[in-house]
């Protein structure tokens, strides 16, 4: 099936005359659709549809807005197992994963559109008599979403929806490699009743459909989660128009076991941080820092767990681990092994790509595990993005936490101790935007902030009420109701 842009509430083929095929990465030989590859001609026209949209969108009351937001939100929960099913074909994570992803979707959905009820302001005393003071919320105008593939529904849902609720108008352009779930969602934010040119798609490649997106003096809002490499040229291009810029970037997140660790529990947690999503997560855990004392009984744990990890088609049930997302990551990754040993790590589970008859139309690495890893290696501090976990030893709860914070990324933190002193003075050291007390470096819950320190993000976040900030402005209003002029703190006021 082709599939199409969605542009001011039609469905279009791109000018170009040109498409992509989107396969799925556990058998190439499943070929899922044929999507549009736009160029700068799309994105014009769908920043132009947006423009027009929104000098109506934005004087729909904002429970209005919510309105249509339940509606969408009721029917992604309806259509969550077909929904699951589409992006573990084009994706390649497990299905429960992608229930999951969509499960995100429909918790924000929800989440947001109760904030169409409560975009609260402040009201205030003023300084003077008979004046009124208040704040308030208002949109900024035509907001740019650009998502990657490893959350192709929850992620667009982090940021389309507060977007909208705020009474902003999106153009949304989703990583090649997903564009079916984008669409999916896209499709059902048009069942719902969104007007024509609220939310447009474009799909396509991201070098010039992604600098239109950036260089157009009418996007006011650009969203973007990705890498820290194309995130700090988003912010480049789009800082001359001082447009507001949202950054959720790289991780290279530590789960911290101290010796007095509930190890059953810790080798849980590990293996689901680091091997969830096949490794695909900005979150993450690709550090495990153990204190010395317990570092040969867990890691002799975890690598049997980890090796015994059952890799295939993520529409299997039986499947723990499905593949990567595409050859290219697979390859990135077998480089990274690669390095790892010229390192000197040792290499104690996996380091293989899948190869074998049963492997051999899909993109599918083994689960693999480094130990005796210094923190300093290239596979202890650079984001690999697949299934591996590098194991640091420590000698103290001190080093673990220096270990932790010595990277250039600040997202997600983990510790796991029995000890409630140490998991506060953890909380409070580890500079990261996340933080774990005996559970692993994923989980987010929708009604939290989400977003990272240092090279993670440039300062703002999403999901929670936090991500209102990214999405409006605020404009303080006073009415002076004396009739006569009052110049604030000039005049003063009699008691």
């Amino acid at each position: 099936m082709t599939y199409q842009n969605f542009i001011d509430g039609v469905w279009v083929s791109s000018p170009t005359g040109k498409t992509f095929e989107n396969r799925n990465p556990a058998d190439d030989r499943d070929l899922i659709g044929v999507f549009q590859q736009s160029d700068r001609r799309d994105a014009a026209q769908a920043i132009e549809a947006a423009g027009r949209a929104f000098r109506r969108w934005r004087l729909v009351p904002a429970p209005r807005r919510a309105e249509i937001l339940f509606r969408a939100a009721q029917l992604i929960a309806d259509r969550k197992e077909s929904l699951a099913r589409d992006m573990t074909r084009e994706m390649g994570k497990v299905l429960d994963e992608t229930r999951g992803d969509v499960q995100e979707a429909i918790d924000m959905t929800f989440f947001m559109a109760g904030e169409g009820r409560r975009q609260y302001g402040q009201t205030v005393p003023s300084e003077l008599r008979d004046k009124f003071a208040m704040s308030v919320r208002q949109p900024l105008g035509v907001t740019a979403v650009i998502t990657p593939w490893n959350f192709p529904m929850a992620i667009p849902s982090w940021k389309i929806i507060p977007a909208l609720v705020c009474g902003n108008t999106v153009v949304f352009k989703p990583a090649t490699l997903t564009p079916l779930s984008a669409l999916n969602f896209v499709k059902i934010l048009e069942e719902a009743g969104l007007p024509p040119g609220v939310v447009n798609l474009v799909t396509g490649g991201g070098a010039e459909i992604g600098d239109a997106l950036t260089s157009s003096r009418e996007v006011r809002v650009v969203s973007f989660t990705g890498s820290t490499v194309v995130g700090r040229t988003v912010s480049e291009k789009t800082a001359g128009d001082f447009k507001k810029v949202h950054l959720e970037m790289g991780g290279k997140n530590v789960i911290m076991l101290m010796e007095d660790a509930a190890l059953d529990l810790a080798v849980e947690g590990c293996l689901w941080g680091g091997f969830g999503t096949t490794g695909q997560r900005c979150t993450a855990a690709s550090r495990v820092v153990v204190h010395e004392r317990v570092y040969r009984e867990f890691l002799d744990r975890f690598v049997a767990r980890a090796c015994a990890l059952r890799v295939g088609d993520g529409l299997d049930p039986a499947t723990q681990m499905g593949p990567l997302v595409s050859a290219d990551q697979r390859d990135s990754v077998a480089r990274y092994v690669e390095i790892g040993r010229k390192e000197g790590a040792r290499l104690v589970c996996g380091g293989h790509a899948l190869t074998s008859d049963k492997y051999a139309h899909g993109c599918f690495h083994e689960p693999t595990v480094f130990a005796d890893v210094a923190p300093s290696m290239r596979i202890a501090q650079e984001e690999i993005f697949g299934p591996v976990v590098s194991v640091i030893p420590c000698r103290s709860f001190e080093e673990a936490v220096e270990i932790g914070n010595n990277v250039e990324y600040g997202l997600s933190a983990s510790i796991y101790t029995q000890d409630i002193n140490r998991a506060f003075v953890a909380m409070r050291d580890l500079y990261t935007g996340i933080f774990y007390v005996n559970a692993p470096t994923i989980g987010a819950e929708v009604h939290l902030p989400f977003g990272g320190t240092k090279n993670t993000g440039n300062g703002h976040r999403e999901a929670g009420t936090a991500a209102l900030e990214v999405f409006s402005e605020w404009k303080s209003v006073y009415i002076d109701f004396s009739g006569r002029l009052q110049r604030a703190q000039i005049d003063g006021v009699e008691v």
